[in-house]
């Protein structure tokens, strides 16, 4: 079989079962809290940065 052939008997049964246990309920978890952030610059700032970087 040369580099790149499809083989089909290397597929095999690719049916998964995936046991619930197992995974991660995230439903359990609960984060109560906030995040704030300062930008500490303008929209327009912003956008002159954007444009420079997009000049260079």
């Amino acid at each position: 079989m040369g580099f790149g052939s499809y083989d089909e008997s290397e597929q095999g049964d690719q049916n998964v079962d995936f046991d619930e246990e197992d995974g991660v309920e995230t439903s359990k978890e609960k984060h109560e809290g906030e995040v704030d952030f300062e930008i500490g610059a303008s929209n327009d700032e912003l956008l002159d940065r954007l444009q420079e970087i997009k000049d260079e």
